[in-house]
């Protein structure tokens, strides 16, 4: 073990710096009235909507002042947060404050009397109050989950009710941050290390559309085992004629047919708890119908990352129509020839070469600054011969798991780790340093202190908002394995958390505890080695073995760089020398563990973010630091063995 390189990765925070002014290629040239236009739900789709991206008013209040501001400070380039660069504002929303959007609504034409129209928010962080001309509409808590509002009786329309006209949108607000139990993944208010930037507000893309009086509310789209069979479940608002189609198939149901479908989706991608209540979508109009559809495929062209074959959906009501699509395919773990558990795909074993992904940007934060920004980083990432991407502590927007899907990119997601101030000598230290002695702890109520879960309300909270996320990116065709807690952090009785993720989702792996605190169960022994030499450990519940982080080789890049210091686990002053080391640890100490048992392996990381320069690409997505070209053969090897 490398003693002197694991106290140099030990944890820092910087409140004084100044972060170097980087931008990407894509925000350098940012088009502010043609930003983020593309449809924002691609497995979701209908042929028209209204983009609400672009600039709006705000303004920063205290908490006390409870009151829509009579004026506001400026503007805000929505949907970036009020931190980021890229927003105009760089200014920090803190947790004793609120933080105010404004903006007129365009005017409506609608298309029947009796439309509805709907509001949509990919994320906001964290708690957002949704107001319609001053009105109160609704409230959401969670700063990852997206959430949907029928403004419909709010909106301000002619006499002959066919135009919505003279109406203004109004959000408050608020961000804990790292200073309650509340989700935040890698966000802190005194960043440093390996923990970056807050940044709060809304984060993703704001729309509405028009929809009929009846129309279609959500689908589940369930690929079988068998890669033949796919279940498409389909719910609608009000009772309808609902219709499937799938290239050479088509099925309807009547209203005297719907289902009963229980807990078709919880909670409608979004938490709720004692203290935060969240918004639910349409309450208004009633109780939804379900309708389940089966189809089975003749000779199924199956999915993979090298022949990514999605197939397309369309279901329609009377006057509603929706386009999605699917994928045949099965993530499974299973023994291979020799007895040996492997991770699978469509049955058959299929070694993970991951690269951790923390889903940050310089000029953006959180927010890509355009989907050309999102479709680089995973064709960059398919270029250094990676087929999969461990999606960190962070839920994206739906347009980045499509890309994904499309381009055929396995993602393990991470759910996003909450708790109060983590004891970081006890959960990320000592277990870095002695995994075998330190990594052990249980994570029972004995020790929820330990794990920073001692509120009951956040461990109600998280498990609430990790049904959701499952819930939410269900469909998703690319996402192969659910890992539920990282490194500790926030952790709490994991063995009864992978129950209740197994329940909502069957048809994929659970990853119950990536790098130490292990319960025993889920699908995977997970572990993460920066400063030992790397080698498969035997696992008494004879589940998968994975290295679920490693690498962290460092290279300061100077102009590329957020700061001049250097946190990683493993500095190299040149490109050549990371490079040598690279391939070093990538031929002599990965490639021959995949036959003693090794089923995967996650590098750290995609990008450098902030301090962290361990990334393969820099933060400003500018340099590839590592050439591929030099064994272009890696994964090929990979995959004989």
């Amino acid at each position: 073990m490398d003693l002197i390189d694991a106290i140099k990765a030990i944890d820092k925070p910087h409140e004084d710096d100044v972060l170097n002014r980087l931008y990407t290629p894509w925000g350098e040239n940012i088009d502010p009235d043609n930003l983020l236009k593309e449809y924002p739900r691609p497995q979701f789709v209908r042929d028209s909507y209204i983009n609400l991206n672009g600039y709006w008013d705000y303004s920063f209040t205290p908490d006390s002042v409870d009151e829509i501001p009579s004026e506001f400070e400026g503007i805000i380039l929505v949907p970036f947060s009020p931190e980021a660069m890229l927003s105009g504002v760089e200014r920090r929303l803190d947790p004793d404050q609120f933080l105010w959007y404004k903006r007129a609504l365009p005017t409506i034409k609608k298309k029947s009397p009796n439309s509805r129209i709907l509001l949509h928010f990919g994320a906001v962080d964290q708690f957002a109050d949704i107001y319609i001309n001053e009105d109160h509409v609704g409230y959401h808590g969670g700063g990852y989950l997206p959430f949907t509002l029928d403004i419909t009786d709010y909106l301000n329309h002619t006499p002959d009710n066919m135009t919505f006209e003279n109406n203004t949108l109004v959000v408050k607000v608020r961000d804990t941050s790292d200073s309650s139990y509340h989700s935040r993944g890698k966000q802190t208010l005194r960043r440093g290390g390996m923990y970056y930037t807050a940044q709060s507000g809304i984060w993703q893309t704001v729309w509405m559309e028009e929809v009929p009086a009846t129309y279609i509310r959500e689908l589940r789209i369930r690929p079988e085992k068998d890669l033949k069979t796919v279940s498409i479940e389909v719910s609608t608002n009000l009772p309808s004629q609902v219709t499937v189609k799938i290239p050479g198939h088509e099925l309807v149901k009547s209203p005297a047919s719907h289902d009963a479908i229980e807990n078709f989706f919880i909670g409608d991608f979004s938490y709720s708890s004692d203290t935060y209540p969240s918004a639910s979508v349409d309450h208004s109009q009633g109780p939804a119908s379900y309708y389940n559809f089966k189809f089975e495929i003749d000779d199924p062209h199956l999915w993979s990352p090298e022949d990514p074959y999605l197939y397309p959906i369309q279901i329609s009501t009377a006057d509603d129509h929706v386009s999605s699509y699917f994928a045949m395919r099965s993530f499974t773990v299973e023994d291979d020839e020799k007895g040996i558990r492997r991770f699978c795909l469509n049955h058959k074993p299929y070694f993970l070469m991951g690269v951790l992904d923390q889903g940050y940007w310089p000029d953006g934060l959180y927010t890509a600054p355009s989907d050309e920004a999102l479709i680089f980083d995973i064709k960059e990432m398919k270029r250094l011969h990676f087929n999969m991407l461990r999606k960190h502590i962070k839920i994206e927007s739906a347009r980045w798991y499509y890309h994904c899907d499309r381009l055929g990119m396995i993602v393990w997601q991470d759910m996003v780790s909450g708790g109060s101030s983590y004891a970081k000598p006890v959960v990320s230290y000592l277990p870095t340093l002695f995994p075998k002695v330190f990594g052990r702890m249980s994570d029972g109520p004995a020790y929820y202190k330990a794990f920073s879960r001692h509120s009951a309300d956040g461990r109600r909270e998280w498990l609430q908002e990790m049904q959701n996320t499952i819930s939410y990116l269900y469909n998703v065709p690319s996402i192969g394995t659910w890992v539920l807690f990282n490194e500790g952090w926030g952790q709490f009785n994991a063995a009864g958390a992978t129950i209740m993720a197994k329940d909502l989702d069957d048809t994929r792996p659970i990853d119950q505890a990536s790098g130490w605190f292990d319960e025993g169960s889920g699908d995977f022994r997970s572990v993460h080695n920066y400063f030992r030499p790397l080698a498969v450990e035997d696992d008494p519940n004879h589940r998968a073995f994975v290295i679920s982080e490693f690498g962290g080789l460092t290279c300061h890049i100077q102009g590329h760089s957020s700061v001049d210091r250097v946190f990683g686990y493993k500095k190299y002053d040149t490109l050549d020398d990371l490079g040598v080391a690279y391939y070093n640890i990538m031929n002599s100490s990965v490639m021959p563990l995949v036959s003693k048992g090794l089923a995967g392996v996650v590098y750290t990381q995609l990008s450098d973010v902030e301090e962290e320069v361990n990334g393969l690409i820099t933060y400003d997505r500018r340099i590839t630091k590592i050439n591929p070209d030099l064994d272009p053969h890696l994964l090929t090897r990979f995959k004989k063995q």
